[in-house]
């Protein structure tokens, strides 16, 4: 088994074990493997594990990554494997791109058409703009409004006291859906600390889909990186984003490298 290999069903499982502590099943739980730090080899293994739904920070980034890979893909559909090791793989099924950086609203344009699901609209200005592009090339586009819940000045999102007013105004755009929340905790020593901040924007979300946000399509709440993404499950997070954990950090992959000359 590789390393990467070995990563990525232990992350799975502690989704896994993370979701039945919360009530619920595993596949209730997206996991968005994080690319920052993987190489191409690294997601066309995970993809031949099975795994579909891959995220970025980055909009040239993403752009490029999923240029690869859907080149890749075409060829294994062209030349499929015999199933082996990688049974679970089909070719046909394709990725999932999810945009989970910041996004500029002069790049929107750019990720349109490539990614399923922005996680990162942290401003009405910025749905206008995915209004505007969708609209252009007749597609509709599922986000996620961006809440700072802990009110650092160092990050994005909108503040908890406008989430509502700003994601009713989404809800009247015709090309955007707005489907969920995403929020980020601070970075602290330990993950119990972010726990406070994932109960908080869980329950903004509750009281949201009280309010009949999203008409029966509000149902993402996107919480959790590789060093909470349990407590996140536990608080109600029906989507992760793990990268570091799954495909190691820059760090990491540095001093393998050095080891190898």
């Amino acid at each position: 088994m590789s390393d990467l290999k070995e990563r990525y069903t232990e992350v799975k499982q502690r989704v896994a074990e993370a979701a039945k502590r919360s009530g619920r099943s595993a596949d209730s739980v997206y996991l968005i493997a994080v690319t920052k730090f993987a190489e191409p080899e690294d997601i066309r293994e995970l993809i031949e594990l099975g795994h579909q739904d891959f995220g970025e920070n980055k909009v040239q980034q993403l752009s490029q990554r999923a240029s690869v890979i859907n080149e890749w893909l075409e060829r294994m559909k062209r030349h499929p494997r015999v199933a082996g090791e990688h049974s679970d793989f089909d070719p046909a099924a394709g990725v999932r791109w999810h945009m989970i950086g910041h996004l500029q609203r002069n790049k929107v344009r750019k990720i349109a058409d490539l990614v399923r699901l922005v996680h990162s609209v942290d401003s009405l200005r910025l749905a206008e703009e995915i209004q505007q592009i969708a609209n252009k090339l007749d597609l509709t586009m599922d986000v996620l409004l961006q809440v700072n819940v802990s009110n650092e000045e160092s990050k994005f999102g909108v503040p908890i006291a406008a989430a509502g007013a700003i994601a009713e105004q989404i809800d009247t755009m015709i090309n955007v859906r707005v489907r969920g929340l995403m929020t980020m905790a601070p970075l602290a020593e330990s993950p119990e600390a972010s726990r406070e901040h994932f109960i908080r924007c869980r329950e903004l979300y509750e009281d949201m889909v009280r309010d009949g946000i999203g008409e029966g399509h509000f149902d993402l709440l996107s919480m959790g990186m590789s060093g909470d993404y349990e407590i996140a499950i536990e608080e109600g997070a029906n989507l992760v984003r793990v990268g570091s954990a799954i495909f190691g950090n820059a760090n990491q992959k540095e001093s393998m490298t050095l080891e190898t000359h």
